[in-house]
């Protein structure tokens, strides 16, 4: 198993917009092999921000490369960097893969 997230920093009060964007977003990860599940998280508020992470679970490693690689996944993000800043920073990328037997 291979996990696969994003962290945001959402500037405070654009919580419902980020939450929209992705509500309403084209989603295509169904249509590459491996697939597994999506989740947005939620978390702590700090005083500029609150926390978000996308965390998407594939089957192998190699799965979500083929899904960064995939016109499916340039679709995904068509004109995201058109809509005006919602976090603070770049998203923040963090890969994670099972240990076996654990």
């Amino acid at each position: 198993m291979y996990i696969a997230m994003n962290r945001f920093k959402v500037i405070k009060g654009m919580e419902a917009e980020f939450e929209e964007v992705w509500r309403t977003r084209p989603r295509h990860l169904n249509e590459l092999e491996g697939y597994v599940s999506f989740n947005l998280l939620k978390g702590a508020t700090a005083e500029d921000y609150t926390l978000y992470s996308s965390h998407t679970v594939w089957q192998t490693e190699e799965n979500f490369i083929a899904w960064t690689k995939s016109q499916q996944f340039r679709d995904s993000h068509k004109g995201a960097g058109d809509r005006k800043p919602m976090f603070l920073g770049h998203p923040n990328f963090e890969g994670f893969t099972s240990v076996d037997g654990v």
